[in-house]
């Protein structure tokens, strides 16, 4: 049975009449339209959105963690000169004044739409980059006096890289598809590079480095471009902001955004690490977050981008061990070409380690 969004709409604190509702953008997670209302002759837009509740199954919390962090956003732009409307997603509340509404059986939130304003799929230009360097570093910026530990973790242990070994080596344990024999060499050398792991964790276990709201999805997709000044204003899709390391969503970008090839190309020499694009989200980076990162997280930006390449590629490995169960696979071996392509960039990024933290501490 369709949606009667007309009626959903109305639960929502929206001032005008309702004229249509139509899919809209390239979201895999949950179900995202296009809300449109004439408000005093002129349409104005919202952003609505059925929330997967099969994967996100406290919706209270989850959405508890996007209401604290947008409302803090907008305080931060207000109190900056900004606007609010464009630099950060604005949730708008229901009638009574809940941050979600549901039927019973689906659930539903609603932000402002940003006008005049694209995210890109893929980068086109390193400028693109650059740009989303900036919108993160902005978001981090923003959140610089937020306590991140009122956060709900929506994915627990998402970037504990401890238990991500410990998956992995159960996964090897038990061998459940016979798959061992074929990736030898791949178990071996995720073993071999096992010290990584406590890179970071262990420094937010000690104090060392603060615990911060983390966006966990930092791709140039999440980023708002502005139409007309090709500038980063806003980031966007919160379900996953938990807390967590600057150095955690650092990385990530560098991970996915540095690599001169496809996540899951079969063949790894056209796979390399790109320091020229490393060294352009850098400066993005450290321009928009100034002085709010400590000196402990700045020297540690460069084992970021190692550590989150090694995690991911040692969660393709395990997944492909277990029998492709977590991540979407539409032939045979992805997991493993995609698990091959991250632990080549890990490899390449430790030979210009060096030069990556010279770098991030010019």
């Amino acid at each position: 049975m369709a949606a009667d969004f007309e009626k959903i709409s109305k639960n929502f604190d929206i001032t005008g009449e309702y004229v249509s509702c139509e899919r809209y953008g390239e979201g895999h997670i949950n179900d995202t339209y296009k809300l449109t209302v004439q408000c005093e002759g002129k349409p104005v837009h919202y952003v609505l959105q059925r929330i997967n509740h099969r994967l996100f199954k406290n919706v209270e919390g989850l959405m508890r963690n996007i209401a604290l962090v947008t409302d803090f956003c907008r305080k931060s732009v207000l109190a900056r000169g900004g606007d609010p409307m464009r630099e950060c997603l604005t949730l708008i509340r229901t009638k009574d004044g809940r941050n979600y509404w549901t039927d019973g059986e689906n659930y539903y939130r609603v932000y402002v739409f940003i006008e005049d304003a694209t995210s890109y799929q893929i980068v086109h230009d390193p400028k693109d980059f650059y740009e989303s360097a900036v919108a993160f570093g902005n978001f981090a910026t923003l959140l610089a006096g937020f306590d991140a530990s009122q956060l709900y973790e929506v994915l627990p242990d998402f970037h504990n890289t401890k238990v991500r070994f410990e998956n992995f080596l159960r996964a090897v344990k038990q061998d459940s598809f016979g798959r061992n024999a074929e990736v030898l060499k791949e178990i071996d050398w995720v073993i071999d590079h096992k010290d990584l792991c406590g890179k970071i964790v262990d420094k937010i276990a000690s104090g060392e480095i603060p615990l911060r709201v983390t966006h966990n999805d930092t791709k140039l997709n999440n980023v708002m471009i502005d139409n007309a000044t090709g500038k980063g204003i806003a980031v966007i899709d919160l379900d996953t902001v938990m807390p967590g390391s600057l150095c955690y969503d650092f990385g990530d970008s560098i991970r996915f955004g540095c690599n001169s090839a496809a996540e899951d190309e079969p063949d790894l020499k056209k796979v390399h690490f790109r320091l020229d694009l490393y060294e352009t989200y850098l400066r993005g980076y450290l321009s928009a977050v100034g002085e709010s990162l400590t000196k402990t997280e700045r020297e540690n930006l460069p084992m970021g981008a190692v550590l989150m390449t090694y995690e991911c590629g040692m969660r393709f490995l395990t997944d492909f061990l277990e029998g492709d169960v977590y991540f979407r696979t539409h032939r045979p071996r992805q997991n493993l070409d995609r698990a091959h392509t991250q632990f080549k960039l890990v490899d390449e990024m430790l030979q210009v380690f060096d030069k990556m933290q010279d770098m991030a501490m010019r």
